[in-house]
């Protein structure tokens, strides 16, 4: 039935009609509908289509620019520390910063010795930050008070103890893998308190040269007389008319002979291993007294551009020199030709000493040491340098091992520290601890490392200034400033991402030291001498230094592979982006004050190498 078949006043025929009416039409039988609606229905029945697809996730309600609450320790409030606590807190949003630190303030190595001569070897005004340098040092070599003086005057500008714990000694580091967190065992060494407390990540700062420590001679406790180490100066002692030994000729060993040889009745200068002696670093030479910065050069300062062009035209040197470390080098031949007639010069009232002092190894082996004053000190009469070696102490002095006995009234070791990397305290996870697996004899026997700022086996743990912590050339101010960066990089991508666990994969930790030991089979460092580098072993491993050039490393944090890590994440569902993507939106444009368009703005102020790379400044 259609509408057409309708009565001419529009009514609908009757069934009767229309059963007749569909019966037969010339013979062919006519279907017919029962009602107008019928015949409309199927007309307006929306077609079929597919559903959308179902999702077995929901959103997290949370917006991407609001990361969450991290919990970082920082162990040690050396100078990487105190950078930390600077650069993390402007850097990583959300971060709730803790620092422990045993001393009873900030500074490392500078706060802990104060031996006579002590100062950085380095020209104050390069041994410093990029970001807030000082222009007032008063010496072109900066004794040890100064520089702390520095150090803690930074701590104090950028309000660096609302985060520190002091008199605080971190005794263990364990990962609770269930819920993914360290637990952190403190000892206060003030109250004699121990308590735990809990962290989503942990940057160890302990430094190079911290827990300093005494030789394992027989008898060593026997001595009756003043027994120190250099890194622990009594500063009661006068060394004025007394016989004295120093055990050791590295930095402070140098330095401490330079120094105290005019005052003492007698000095004993124990020196077991050749090393090569500098003027300088650079070309910046030393010297045993103090080299004034003159006012009028201090004054000049007060001229921003003034004091960048000089401090440029100061740095740039210790960027250089990349090819002196290789071996069979020009520049490296042509140091050890340099270096052997400063000491033939330096000699000269004791040229009998000279074939002691030259070492069987190549410049850089170790790391090179400028000693102003140190072999003039050695040839004077009062100085004995003895390069038998020690057999045992006694209760009043040192007898070697050709039966000389050398008594004296205090014994000073200038023996190093932990050389070695080794954390000075067990960090545990997966039921193993990481002091015992870089130990000597452990399953690793060095610091194993991915890039020296992580360990595959060690969720959310880095190395601050650890093992590869800077290259031999650049600054280390510099050196741990790019390197707290790119920490500050992978805490913002933990916070943001809804990261739970990060760590670097075995794979890429084993690339990593594949090609450190290539490259520094290259160079020097790998011939057998030993050194900081190589963990005082000879022939080992190096892992002191970054295997290239400090240029080299920088380009290598600013631009980290990501894809070298594994990842766990807060979200149950494990879909990678859940959490991180949250709701879909930022709080900031949602915000009618906020400023959704940073990126409009003067074009002439425009760098188009940095447009829209800053990770802070987005809509």
């Amino acid at each position: 039935m259609t509408l057409e078949n309708a009565n001419s006043d529009g009514s609908i025929p009757s069934a009767a009609a229309q059963e007749n009416e569909g019966e037969t039409s010339n013979g062919v039988q006519v279907p017919t509908a029962q009602t107008v609606t019928e015949a409309v229905k199927p007309l307006l029945k929306q077609p079929d289509q597919p559903s959308y697809p179902a999702s077995n996730i929901s959103l997290v309600q949370r917006y991407i620019d609001e990361p969450r609450q991290l919990r970082v320790a920082v162990v040690g409030a050396g100078i990487s520390g105190v950078m930390a606590g600077i650069l993390l807190p402007a850097k990583v949003p959300n971060i709730k910063l803790t620092i422990f630190d045993k001393n009873a303030d900030v500074g490392g190595t500078w706060f802990e010795n104060t031996y006579p001569g002590v100062r950085c070897d380095i020209p104050a005004h390069v041994y410093q930050t990029s970001f807030d340098p000082n222009v007032n040092w008063t010496e072109q070599f900066a004794q040890g008070p100064e520089i702390r003086s520095y150090w803690q005057g930074l701590a104090r500008k950028y309000d660096v103890y609302q985060y520190l714990k002091l008199s605080q000694r971190v005794e263990e580091l364990s990962w609770d893998e269930k819920r993914s967190l360290w637990n952190v065992k403190v000892h206060h060494l003030n109250t004699k308190e121990t308590s735990t407390q809990e962290f989503d990540f942990v940057l160890t700062a302990i430094g190079r040269f911290n827990a300093w420590k005494l030789p394992d001679y027989p008898g060593i406790n026997d001595f009756k007389g003043l027994l120190r180490h250099a890194s622990n100066w009594d500063p009661e002692f006068d060394p004025s008319g007394r016989r004295v030994a120093v055990i050791g000729n590295g930095a402070s060993g140098i330095q401490l002979v330079s120094n105290i040889q005019k005052r003492v009745q007698h000095l004993d200068h124990y020196a077991r291993n050749k090393t090569w002696v500098a003027t300088s670093f650079a070309g910046d030479d030393t010297s045993i007294t103090p080299i004034p910065i003159s006012p009028e050069l201090r004054e000049s300062f007060k001229d921003p551009k003034e004091y960048v062009k000089f401090r440029k035209q100061l740095e740039d040197k210790y960027w250089r020199g990349f090819g002196g470390w290789l071996k069979g080098s020009e520049s490296n031949d042509k140091a050890r030709e340099n270096f052997i007639e400063i000491v033939k010069k330096r000699l000269a009232k004791k040229p009998e000493l000279f074939e002691n002092i030259i070492p069987d190894f190549s410049p850089h082996c170790r790391r090179i040491t400028p000693g102003p004053g140190y072999f003039e000190a050695i040839t004077e009469d009062n100085v004995d340098y003895i390069q038998t070696p020690i057999k045992r102490f006694t209760e009043t002095g040192i007898e070697t091992t050709d039966g000389k006995h050398r008594e004296v009234d205090a014994i000073f070791c200038a023996t190093g520290a932990n050389v070695d990397q080794v954390p000075p305290f067990s960090i545990w996870a997966h039921g193993k601890d990481l002091s015992q697996l870089w130990r000597q004899d452990g399953e690793y026997g060095f610091p194993y490392t991915y890039w020296g700022v992580a360990t595959p086996g060690f969720p959310n743990l880095g190395f601050i200034y650890g093992p590869h912590g800077s290259g031999r050339s650049g600054t280390v101010p510099h050196s741990m400033e790019v390197q707290i960066a790119f920490y500050a990089q992978l805490l913002r991508k933990v916070g943001r991402e809804g990261i739970r666990t990060v760590q670097p994969s075995r794979a890429a930790a084993d690339d990593f030291v594949q090609y450190s030991d290539a490259f520094f089979a290259t160079t020097v460092l790998s011939e057998n001498c030993s050194s900081w580098y190589n963990g005082g072993r000879p022939g080992s491993r190096i892992h002191g230094l970054w295997p290239g050039s400090s240029a080299q490393q920088t380009v290598v944090y600013r631009h980290p592979r990501w894809e070298d890590w594994d990842y766990e994440y807060l979200s149950d569902s494990g879909n990678r982006f859940a959490w991180y993507f949250g709701a879909g939106c930022t709080r900031k444009e949602g915000d009618a004050d906020a400023n959704v368009t940073p990126y409009i703005r003067d074009p002439a102020s425009i760098d188009l190498r940095d447009l829209h790379e800053s990770w802070w400044d987005l809509p």
